[in-house]
């Protein structure tokens, strides 16, 4: 592992790597503590490589804020990145980053101001200069080291929607990935703030999530109303007189704008004072039916599964192979080679898909791309045979994988593909790694060809053809194929179709509907 200090440095580095691998950064200010390090290992998990910056950003800090005092275990937090994995630790000083006075708020630098209805509420009011400052540095920071991806956590989630809201407007070529709270046993989230309170005042701080969690299961019965969810909160919150709030909100996630009821989302975010220690925490109040995400190498049955499963359930099927196969055949249609990427980017990111139930829920689902009905042609060995290299072109999958997401914020979904449950839908309520053996999924489909009359492959070469692109998906720079953390594997050798779906929709039912 590397420690660079300067930004030379590391764009020397990175720029021996950058064509042919991706990206992964996690900004940091240091002191690391179990939330970085899930950000760091999803990141690991992500990216072939992987850089930590470690800066303490005196711009968000205003003068009577506790810069002098912030942390600092720079040693420390190079070992812990040493043995998550990760490649680079960015560590950079203010002047490096081009801080030449360390005043907030300071005139002598060019910085990136966020809208206006994102700073003037939740922290903001207590913390004027903070997100001008944090906007700034991670601006630059993106800038530096141009990742493919960047790591933020939810328990900053007023940080968070502002920098999707920066890297969309400035048109960043970097995609922002959320990461989960993580708490401690009491349920306190991780802060490097935290060791500042004493054992007692830590017991005191569980209230927080306590807090939370009220409004929650509130919510979770049907209440949706602002002022009653906030004030189940702050009726937890008044068992700890020692807890000071600061305030208690109901905001849209996205925008940070006040609500008076929960339609889709709502974002009750919540900071407080505990003796000199302030503390911020918050939960999201979904609005949406759950999701199915079900992963799995090719050919190990995921569409079919999937298709009658979400028959059985009564959810909307996403098939997600047969976007890709859509666009493969537009694309093998056109005539368009796949090394010509800007050609390929502007046909993809103007190119309408629809899926459409089909009248015979037996059968796989419309697809329509442009008007063009190709449900059946894009299940031709053609196509088959070159889906897989158009699925690895970032600027394909950029297009695709947004699509998916906005057909999932309202849920009631099931959705396949190699990546459904890692990328695309990682919060799903139920993540199934689907399986077989490479000699079944290459019968299952040589009996589908033969079926539909297709004899032109033989078994043996549709077994190459599947260990090439087990091969293939699984070593990817760009969403490899893995099995999520949270995934329930099924393998399907001696199971027949019904046998899984009756088995998933189990699962749903004591997993989720429970």
């Amino acid at each position: 592992m590397r420690l660079l200090k300067t930004i030379s440095g590391l764009r020397s580095y990175l720029s021996n790597h950058r064509t042919q691998k991706t990206i992964g950064l996690v900004p940091t200010m240091g002191a690391l503590h179990p939330g970085h390090l899930s950000l760091i290992e999803r990141a690991c998990q992500d990216n072939q490589i992987v850089v930590v910056s470690i800066f303490i950003n005196p711009l968000q800090f205003s003068p009577q804020e506790d810069l002098d005092q912030y942390p600092h275990s720079l040693e420390k937090d190079h070992q812990l990145c040493q043995q998550l994995g990760v490649e680079v630790v960015f560590a950079p000083s203010a002047i490096e980053m081009g801080i030449t006075d360390n005043t907030a708020g300071s005139s002598d630098t060019t910085m990136v101001m966020p809208p206006a209805n994102m700073i003037s509420g939740l922290c903001a009011p207590w913390r004027p200069v903070h997100f001008p400052g944090v906007a700034t540095v991670v601006t630059r920071l993106l800038n530096i080291v141009q990742p493919t991806t960047a790591y933020f956590g939810e328990k900053d989630a007023q940080q968070l929607a502002i920098i999707r809201r920066l890297v969309a407007d400035l048109k960043l070529p970097v995609e922002i990935k959320s990461c989960p709270i993580v708490r401690e046993a009491s349920g306190l989230a991780y802060s490097s703030r935290n060791q500042y309170l004493s054992p007692e005042q830590k017991q005191q701080a569980k209230v927080l999530f306590c807090a939370l969690s009220k409004a929650q299961q509130l919510f979770e019965t049907g209440e949706i109303d602002s002022m009653n969810l906030i004030s189940a909160a702050k009726e937890e919150l008044a068992l700890v007189s020692e807890v000071k709030l600061e305030y208690l909100e109901l905001v849209d996630p996205q925008t940070l704008i006040p609500i008076a009821k929960v339609e889709s989302a709502g974002l009750l975010a919540i900071a407080c004072w505990l003796g000199s220690t302030r503390l911020i925490d918050n939960v999201i109040l979904r609005q949406r039916k759950p999701i199915i995400a079900i992963d799995g190498p090719a050919g190990a049955g995921k569409s079919t599964v999937a298709r009658l499963l979400a028959q059985k359930l009564g959810l909307l099927y996403l098939d997600t192979g047969a976007m890709y196969r859509a666009v493969t055949w537009l694309l093998l249609e056109s005539g368009i080679e796949l090394e010509d990427q800007a050609t390929i980017a502007e046909v993809v990111s103007q190119a309408q898909i629809q899926l459409l139930p089909n009248s015979d829920p037996q059968k796989p689902v419309l697809v329509k791309i442009n008007g063009k009905d190709v449900t059946q042609i894009i299940r031709t060995p053609k196509v088959t045979a070159h889906v897989s290299p158009v699925s690895q072109l970032s600027c394909v999958r950029q297009v695709l994988v947004a699509q998916q997401r906005k057909w999932g914020e309202t849920g009631g979904v099931v959705a396949e593909g190699r990546d459904i449950g890692t990328n695309v839908f990682p919060q799903a309520e139920l993540k199934i790694f689907l399986t077989a053996s490479v000699s079944q999924r290459a019968k299952r489909r040589w009996q589908d060809l033969q079926e539909r009359g297709e004899n032109e492959i033989t078994l043996q070469e549709l077994i190459q053809k599947i260990e090439k692109r087990d091969l293939l998906d699984s070593s990817r720079s760009l969403a490899p194929l893995r099995k999520a953390d949270s995934a329930i594997e099924i393998n399907t050798d001696n199971l027949t179709i019904e046998q899984v779906v009756e088995e998933i929709a189990r699962l749903y039912s004591n997993k989720v509907l429970r």
